[in-house]
C-alpha cells in the first residue's frame, strides 16, 4: 500500500524534471532516507505527540542547502498529510524512476557456487542485449542449489537449480515410457 501511495507522490514530485534535477531530488531523498535507519529518527517522525510542524521544521532544516522551493513544499505537504514515514519509500521509487529514464538496471545472481568478476560482467551483457537494457548484476553467495538471476525493477527472474533440472528430467523419462 505504501508503495502505491509513494509512486502518486514520486509521480507528482517528478513531472516535468531534467535528469539533472532528478539525480539532485535523488541525492536528496536517499540522505533523509538514510536517517530512517537511526531508530530515535523513527520514534520521532512517527510520535503522535510531537507536531508536524515541529517534524517538518527538523526536514526542512537538513534540506536547506538544496534551496529547492518545490522540495520545501513537497516536505510540508508530506507533514501535513501525516506520510513523512513514506520518505524511504519515496526514494526508493524515485531511484526507480529514474532507472526507467536511464534504461538502467541493477539486479542479482544467487548461488551456492563461486562466480568471478568476468562471469558476472558476461550475465551482465548478455541479459543487457536480451532486454534491451543496461544490466548491472552484483553476485550474492547463497545456499541455493543452482543459480538464480534476479532484476526486480523489470520483473525479471531467471533460475536453474539442480533440483529442477533432475525433475524435470525424471518426469520427461516417465513420459517416454
Amino acid at each position: 500500500m505504501a508503495a502505491l501511495v509513494a509512486k502518486r507522490y514520486v509521480k507528482a514530485l517528478l513531472e516535468g524534471e531534467n535528469a539533472e534535477n532528478l539525480a539532485s531530488i535523488s541525492a536528496i531523498f536517499d540522505a533523509l532516507s538514510s536517517q530512517f535507519e537511526n531508530e530515535s529518527f523513527v520514534d520521532f517522525i512517527s510520535a503522535p505527540m510531537i507536531s508536524s510542524s515541529a517534524k517538518e521544521e527538523i526536514l526542512l532544516a537538513a534540506v536547506e542547502k538544496a534551496k529547492s522551493e518545490k522540495i520545501n513544499n513537497f516536505l510540508k505537504l508530506l507533514a501535513e498529510k501525516n506520510r513523512l514515514e513514506l520518505i524511504p519509500e519515496i526514494a526508493d521509487q524515485i531511484s526507480k524512476e529514474i532507472a526507467v529514464v536511464n534504461n538502467a538496471y541493477t539486479g542479482k545472481i544467487f548461488s551456492d557456487l563461486d562466480m568471478d568478476a568476468k562471469t558476472v560482467e558476461a550475465l551482465s551483457s548478455g541479459l543487457g542485449k536480451r532486454v534491451n537494457a543496461k544490466i548491472t548484476l552484483e553476485f550474492v553467495k547463497t545456499n541455493f542449489d543452482g543459480i538464480k538471476v534476479e532484476v526486480e525493477d523489470l520483473g525479471v527472474e531467471i533460475n536453474f537449480s539442480k533440483q529442477r533440472i533432475n525433475a524435470s528430467l525424471i518426469d520427461h523419462i516417465l513420459k517416454a515410457i
